[in-house]
């Protein structure tokens, strides 16, 4: 049988007002006291219910975080840079993956109102208008990650995508590239606008030409594919170049091209990824990438939401880091 509170109080001689004190105020409480009741916990192995003072206070020692892949090593690093500033401040968190998918989206942001979450970090797939109320309602505010909506209602940090979608193409057009494809999905917000930033490039080179190559997931499956399909073409129906939306696309497109063996890269076709993940090193050609500061986006993105805990009327903070171009062997 578990031991209770009262188990407590009755080997330490003291009320369970007192074990109480000891276990959330202990300055209120004599020194001696404390040790006697510390010592009693320690001998009978009591453990406390969380969940039962959590629910008494209306509010947990927790923050939700949803991002649209948890497999993604982009995202895992954003959730580690969360999580290690969140144990700052003594609050755990609670990871979700939407995949890509609304309908999941919206199940964990009423799965953390329901466990009264002290906030929300979401990476969203389509943030609905409905949740976003009931949040705010319920006094949990929401910090928008890796992203940013239209309005600028919700606080947000971000990286200027626009110009790492610039930074990328510049560099391919700098090494005399002139047919570019982009491979991506252009529904998701950031990858739009990464988009927009290689249009943005190509628009100062005459004769320079982008083909957009849509896929269905931001996976290295889907890059594959992708890849296969433009090794398939004749030479001179194929881009000399490839921006992906990420590093996980641009590794299955290194891998597509290897398969059948047609399309060296470098020689025959530039790639440059998205993310700077650590793997984009080791792929069999090194990737080039545009880095994102994963780790410290999720500390940047805690820290927004705490500075909203603590004085909810202040305006929506907005956060934007600045890509970084890193050139490996793909692009060289």
């Amino acid at each position: 049988m578990a031991v209770s509170v009262k188990d407590v109080a009755a080997a330490a001689s003291v009320s369970v007002g007192t074990v109480s004190n000891v276990l959330n105020r202990p300055d209120k409480v004599a020194p001696e006291t404390v040790a006697r009741v510390q010592a009693a916990i320690e001998r009978l192995g009591f453990v406390r219910n969380d969940a039962a003072r959590q629910l008494r206070a209306g509010r947990s020692r927790s923050i939700g975080l949803i991002v649209l892949d948890s497999a993604n090593p982009f995202f895992a690093e954003v959730a580690r840079g969360a999580e290690e500033r969140a144990a700052e401040h003594g609050i755990s968190v609670l990871l979700g993956s939407s995949d890509q998918d609304r309908d999941r989206e919206n199940t964990y942001l009423d799965l953390f109102r329901e466990q009264r979450v002290n906030g929300v970090l979401l990476t969203p797939q389509s943030l609905d208008p409905t949740r976003a109320a009931a949040l705010r309602d319920a006094g949990i505010p929401v910090v928008l990650l890796d992203a940013e909506l239209d309005g600028g209602g919700i606080p947000s940090v971000a990286v200027d995508d626009v110009e790492g979608g610039h930074l990328a193409v510049a560099h391919l057009l700098d090494r005399g590239r002139r047919r570019i494809a982009f491979v991506g999905q252009p529904s998701i917000r950031q990858v739009a606008d990464r988009l927009e930033g290689a249009r943005r490039a190509l628009a100062d080179v005459p004769g320079a030409e982008l083909e957009v190559i849509e896929v269905d997931a931001l996976t290295v499956l889907q890059g594959r594919e992708a890849g296969e399909r433009i090794a398939q073409r004749a030479p001179e129906d194929r881009p000399d170049a490839v921006f992906c939306a990420n590093d996980l696309l641009a590794v299955g497109v290194l891998q597509g091209a290897a398969i059948l063996g047609s399309v060296r890269v470098p020689d025959d076709m530039a790639l440059v990824g998205y993310d700077d993940i650590e793997f984009a090193q080791s792929t069999v050609v090194a990737l080039s990438s545009v880095r994102q500061p994963a780790r410290a986006i999720g500390a940047a993105a805690v820290d927004v939401l705490f500075e909203r805990l603590d004085d909810p009327a202040s305006p929506p903070r907005h956060v934007r880091f600045r890509p970084e171009l890193v050139v490996r062997a793909s692009s060289a």
